[in-house]
């Protein structure tokens, strides 16, 4: 029997009211990760004067941690139920704050200092994986199946809400108190989304057999190594733009990850349903490759403007290569597999993560900062090849290729 063969209809209700609470869920949830973006690098590599490997490995090992707690976090969403997932993984991402907390007891000694810091990004790791995996899958158990794009979108987008307001908050916390005031903000932020989730509705897990793991990797494979391609541009700007701004001697560094993340938000806002009307494949083509042109113009800037430029480019072209993979990945398995889904899809993008960030680093060791960043345009090149290859081999409802 193919993966697609369980697959059930679901209800239609207005997609906007059904996700704006899990939006919010979300958004308040990952404010955790977006105060401490744009500061962490500067944390470990000014304030623990530790270089830019370490930099690059204690932002890959967040990535790396979801990597592995993924088909944990979609086999609990469909088995246990979604809101479950959230809050097993908002409370590991307070347990995260407190181990920022305690990395600063340590700052005399920064090799015990930053294996707190690389223990407190695994489990927020997790806890991200947790979070968004289950709050994806409560999104298309409630909503309809011509609006998975959408669905992707639009949780994906308040993520990155978080991202953007969280980055500028984020500085200015850091510059006034230092490091003490993004820990303890870590820890508060996913303590009191808690209370957000507590009366929004439960959705009980489809009772039908399940295929493995195994199974649906084999089925999301090749859109997971196309988001997985696309996602380095994205590890580009948020692990390196603040140190490349330093570098520079340019101020603000910040605004790199605002720029990246506004222009992020507002594709999803005009273009979310693209995917599901036209192809998730062909937007991922067109998108992946106005990601690599940003990072190409990062990489060539010799003014603040074109690094933000490029920073922007490279959220609008990411913005949408994400779902729509992800469109290609859900159509792949039966509905009461989707989060497991999407626990294998993104797991995808979690390796590229946890490998591009330390190889990044690397890179920039060995040559200018600024290379790194055309190390990644050729890389999210290769994701427009992946999406290329999905348009000419369609995937059929018998689940099999043209």
């Amino acid at each position: 029997m193919s993966l697609t063969a369980l697959q059930e209809p679901a209800a239609s209700p207005r997609v906007s009211a059904t996700l704006l609470p899990i939006m919010g869920v979300v958004f308040v949830a990952f404010l955790v990760i977006g105060v401490a973006m744009p500061v962490l690098p500067l944390h470990v590599h000014d304030g623990l004067g530790l270089g830019t490997f370490v930099v690059g490995l204690v932002a890959g090992s967040q990535f790396a941690a979801s990597l592995i707690s993924r088909p944990w976090a979609g086999h609990f969403s469909d088995s246990r139920g979604a809101k479950g997932g959230v809050v097993v993984g908002l409370v590991a991402a307070v347990a995260s704050g407190l181990l920022y907390l305690l990395s600063l007891c340590f700052s005399a000694l920064p090799l015990a200092s930053v294996a707190i810091l690389l223990l407190g990004r695994g489990l927020l790791g997790a806890a991200e994986s947790f979070i968004i995996t289950a709050a994806v899958s409560w999104g298309l158990a409630l909503a309809d199946d011509r609006s998975t794009g959408k669905v992707i979108a639009w949780v994906g987008s308040a993520m990155f809400a978080a991202f953007a307001i969280g980055a500028p908050v984020g500085a200015a916390l850091y510059s006034a108190y230092g490091f003490a005031a993004i820990a303890i903000a870590s820890a508060a932020a996913p303590l009191m989304t808690l209370l957000l989730v507590a009366p929004l509705p439960t959705v009980a897990p489809v009772q039908h057999a399940r295929p493995s793991f195994t199974a649906v990797v084999g089925a999301v494979w090749v859109p997971g190594l196309g988001s997985a391609l696309g996602s380095v541009g994205f590890g580009a700007v948020t692990t390196f733009a603040a140190l490349l701004f330093a570098n520079r001697g340019w101020d603000n560094g910040w605004l790199a990850y605002t720029a990246y993340a506004v222009s992020f938000i507002l594709a999803r806002i005009c273009f979310s349903h693209l995917a599901d009307a036209i192809g998730g494949a062909k937007v991922a083509l067109v998108c992946a490759v106005i990601e690599a042109i940003g990072q190409a113009l990062i990489w060539l800037a010799v003014r603040p403007e074109m690094a933000l430029a490029g920073a922007a480019l490279t959220g609008f072209g990411f913005s949408l290569v994400y779902p729509g993979f992800g469109v290609e990945a859900v159509r792949r398995v039966p509905a009461q597999s989707r989060g497991m889904a999407m626990g294998a899809y993104t797991a995808f993008l979690d390796l590229a993560q946890g490998l591009a960030s330390p190889a990044l680093g690397l890179i920039a060791t060995g040559a200018s900062l600024n290379v790194l960043f055309l190390a990644s345009a050729l890389t999210v090149l290769c994701a427009a090849l992946v999406a290329w290859w999905l348009m000419a081999h369609p995937f059929t409802t018998e689940g099999s290729q043209q």
